[in-house]
């Protein structure tokens, strides 16, 4: 059985520096619906990364996988179509109203920010006809095995490196409790990693949650896929 290596890429150089270094597969976001929000690349600039991966055999995956809105599902599916037309392998996507758009015949597979922390959960999107499932972090490798019994005709993409929520990945209520100033999504596309920042003083079980410091020098993008 073949174990696939992805590496994520914030941008095209990056994923080819990974593809020089030996990685089977790049994922990269695009210009739009992203959870990475300060990783955003063209389509253009993703076409000219096909071309040069797939020389290689290596594979392309995008991501959109944030919460697309109603105003947005027909910016969301012509994306989709141009970036199946610039050679991308596959779509990392999250919300399930992708599944009723009019996509070209490109591999979905379900994001992290799905949520996929149960069999039944993966039984469930593995139904819907997602290829490939993206697992939490948090996951225990008894989990994982429990995941892959439920599915075992599925591909199972785990996290090897990255920052551990200390949460559940892909369901962060505590960026939602702390908030951004412009519109804000569930997901958090640009995650603010509440668990990360600089706090003072302590609080009790009982207590309500704390208003954290200012957010340490550095901290901040999120990674999920």
């Amino acid at each position: 059985r073949h174990i696939e290596l992805l590496a994520p890429a914030r941008t095209a150089d990056i994923a080819r520096a990974a593809i020089d270094c030996g990685a089977d597969a790049i994922y990269i976001g695009a210009d739009r619906f992203g959870a990475r929000a300060a990783a955003a690349n063209t389509v253009d600039e993703i076409a000219r990364l096909c071309d040069y991966a797939h020389r290689f055999r290596v594979r392309i995956y995008a991501t959109l996988n944030t919460i697309i809105y109603e105003d947005e599902l027909r910016q969301a599916e012509l994306l989709a179509k141009r970036l199946w037309k610039a050679g991308v392998d596959a779509l990392i996507v999250q919300d399930m109203a992708m599944l009723r758009l009019d996509l070209p015949p490109i591999a979905l597979h379900a994001s992290t920010q799905c949520d996929i922390r149960t069999a039944e959960k993966a039984h469930f999107l593995a139904a819907l006809g997602f290829s490939q499932l993206v697992l939490p972090r948090e996951l225990t490798l008894d989990e994982i095995k429990e995941i892959h019994d439920a599915v075992p005709d599925t591909p199972l993409e785990a996290f090897v490196h990255g920052a551990l929520c200390v949460s559940y990945s892909g369901d962060c209520q505590a960026s939602y409790v702390a908030g951004q100033p412009r519109r804000v999504r569930t997901d958090m596309p640009s995650a603010v990693h509440p668990y990360r920042w600089q706090r003072k003083g302590f609080w009790r079980y009982a207590s309500p949650l704390p208003v954290a410091a200012r957010p340490a020098t550095g901290r901040g993008s999120a990674t999920d896929d």
